[in-house]
């Protein structure tokens, strides 16, 4: 059996869409509608739009796993529906429920739209938002940042506030020393109902951008060095060293100063060093290598 369901499955995601006929039209779209939402694709050979639309429509199908159906109709061979329908420029796609046309839409949209429309008609997709937000990161993670921006901007023109694309978006601008931008975009994002927890990417994002304030603020690495070296109890200066490190991606050694803080004086600044440290675990993530050995050494500190 579970053979069968994988082939049907796959069947479903590589199978063409059905041409309509003029003639078909009333079995294939107004009958079978009754039975699920039916998708019409209107196109034409000569459209190149078209031909765009039709594999992110196809695949945004595909995962409602049969929840909606598509077919084709070519207005060039049948073009008397799309007449019927007042439909004046391809692509066009309507969408038939009941029997009657009950939504649509016109243009090559991008995938995240697509799915919209058909998560109104039926209920979220399997993929959808979260198979974007992936695809995004893991362009980030390659160094694509361009591709990666691309991609979350999708997302959040399909859904504006979209809490974990606004902060990968964000991390973006922050890593391009756009703090204006990123403060702007997360300002966009959101705030969770009482009682509920900030999503953890945008706590991230916000923590991520106030060390890039500080950073801009404390000045290059060399005078700082210098001052840490000449008096190693020059707390303040350590301090804003281990912000202007953990700028340049030096998490490791930003951690250790702050540590050197506090193995030093733990009350300094009301506890600066220490809640500097917590706020570079929330911008890191709490299981991120530097952040995992920065605990384990405060513990050791601490107890």
């Amino acid at each position: 059996m579970a053979n069968l369901d994988s082939a049907a499955a796959l069947m479903t995601k590589t199978a063409p869409p059905k041409e309509v006929t003029t003639a078909s039209f009333r079995t294939d779209v107004l009958s079978a509608s009754q039975r699920q939402p039916v998708l019409v694709d209107f196109w034409a050979p000569w459209c190149g739009p078209c031909k765009q639309l039709a594999p992110a429509l196809e695949k945004a199908v595909a995962d409602s796993k049969g929840k909606v159906a598509l077919v084709k109709m070519n207005i060039d061979d049948h073009p008397q529906i799309a007449g019927q329908l007042g439909i004046q420029s391809i692509p066009a796609v309507i969408a038939f429920s009941k029997g009657q046309p009950v939504d649509g839409f016109v243009g090559a949209l991008p995938e995240s739209q697509i799915r919209g429309f058909i998560e109104r008609l039926v209920g979220p997709l399997e993929g959808g938002a979260a198979a974007l937000l992936a695809e995004a990161e893991d362009a980030a993670a390659k160094g694509d940042a361009a591709g990666a921006a691309a991609i979350y901007a999708e997302i959040l023109e399909a859904s504006p506030g979209e809490a974990k694309a606004g902060a990968g978006l964000a991390r973006l601008h922050i890593a391009a020393g756009q703090l204006t931008e990123a403060k702007a975009l997360l300002e966009t994002v959101p705030a969770p109902p009482p009682g509920k927890e900030q999503d953890p990417l945008v706590a991230a994002a916000w923590a991520a951008l106030h060390l890039a304030e500080q950073a801009s603020n404390v000045g290059e690495l060399a005078p700082l060095e210098q001052a840490v070296a000449a008096n190693p109890d020059d707390h303040q200066s350590r301090f804003d060293l281990a912000v202007a490190l953990s700028a340049k991606g030096e998490r490791d050694a930003a951690a250790d100063h702050l540590l050197e803080i506090i193995r030093r004086d733990r009350k300094w600044s009301d506890e600066g060093a220490r809640k500097q440290l917590l706020q570079l675990f929330e911008a890191w993530g709490l299981m991120d290598p530097a952040s995992v050995a920065a605990r384990r050494k405060l513990s050791a500190i601490w107890f």
